[in-house]
């Protein structure tokens, strides 16, 4: 498989932020100028994480990109870093990866959770994925020391791409994983219909590579390019196509009752978010693993699916988001 892919994406969300502090100037090479944040403010008290203040005097600044689910990972980790004792800054939604990352690097952010096929892919110029989930966390925390940049423990959060279908045409084509849609394509072609988004359509590792990896025969007739939050709702309908390309933690998922399709061949790289921290922090502060260990432990799909669900699909700010799935979980109490 080819290509530079960067993270899934998915649509900004915009939130009201407190009074905006200046925190330092970015390195030139991020091209980011003045670099401002938040300070984090909530009265928050250690529950199973943070007991004893482990960062108590540490100021900490958290980073994230835009998009909803970042926004989350963003906010969790800051709460996590406020209920150990330290104090934080937000810094996130920052536009693109790149900017984000620089932060990390350059040290104007202390840390924020990225996803693994990211940094092995678009930062790391590897042009072939680990297809075993944790080795490819290995392969990236080994590479990316020479960065500065050290990758704490993953979670089971894999936020790539996949096929989805709805329950009614799940049953009537028995469909279950992407071989079966191959199968499908082969025997009933004017039923293998897909929508995707302009960009998966012409991607090696998106519709073209899909298809020669699995063998499917979908006639070009048959696939239906448009916006990416059309194709949940056009495949929730199951018209005009049966399987709609999405990103496996978007919260639309389950809101739309839509099905993933097991990647059976593991043809898509791996997304698993992981702390990704600037070195001389965790010099500075190692208890940092200490915090998050158990709150990384705790994330995965279904998780993100339904924390996404409610920005993106009831509207909640991502700050609270965050904040009642880590008091729900026990990590902090709050006042």
């Amino acid at each position: 498989m080819r290509g530079s892919r960067t993270r899934p994406r998915r649509a900004a969300v915009r939130y009201a932020a407190p009074a905006l502090v200046l925190v330092a100037l970015a390195p030139a090479a991020g091209g980011c100028g003045l670099v401002s944040g938040s300070p984090m403010t909530d009265s928050v008290q250690p529950g199973s994480i943070g007991k004893g203040r482990p960062l108590q005097g540490a100021k900490l600044t958290v980073t994230s990109k835009e998009f909803t689910e970042q926004i989350i990972l963003g906010q969790i980790m800051g709460l996590a870093f406020q209920a150990a004792g330290a104090q934080v800054v937000d810094r996130t939604s920052i536009q693109g990866s790149i900017g984000a990352r620089e932060a990390v690097r350059g040290g104007t952010a202390d840390g924020m959770y990225e996803y693994t096929g990211t940094g092995w892919i678009t930062y790391l110029g590897n042009t072939a994925p680990v297809t075993d989930p944790h080795q490819q966390w290995l392969a990236v925390r080994k590479a990316d020391r020479a960065n500065g940049i050290v990758w704490l423990a993953p979670s089971r959060l894999n936020n790539t791409y996949a096929l989805a279908v709805n329950d009614r045409l799940q049953r009537k084509y028995g469909v279950r994983a992407l071989s079966d849609v191959a199968a499908l394509s082969r025997k009933r072609r004017a039923a293998a219909t897909v929508c995707v988004e302009n960009e998966f359509a012409s991607r090696d590792d998106g519709l073209t590579g899909m298809e020669k990896a699995y063998g499917m025969r979908i006639p070009s007739g048959n696939v239906s390019k448009m916006s990416g939050g059309v194709v949940y709702t056009q495949a929730a309908k199951g018209s005009p196509c049966a399987f709609g390309e999405v990103f496996t933690t978007d919260g639309r998922i389950k809101a739309m009752r839509l099905n993933i399709l097991r990647d059976d061949k593991h043809f898509f790289p791996n997304y698993n978010a992981a702390p990704e921290m600037n070195a001389a922090t965790m010099r500075k502060y190692p208890r940092i693993a200490q915090v998050l260990a158990p709150v990384t432990r705790a994330l995965d799909n279904k998780v993100a699916r339904e924390l996404n669900a409610k920005v993106d699909v009831e509207g909640q700010d991502p700050h609270q988001v965050a904040k009642d799935w880590m008091a729900e979980k026990g990590f902090l109490k709050t006042s």
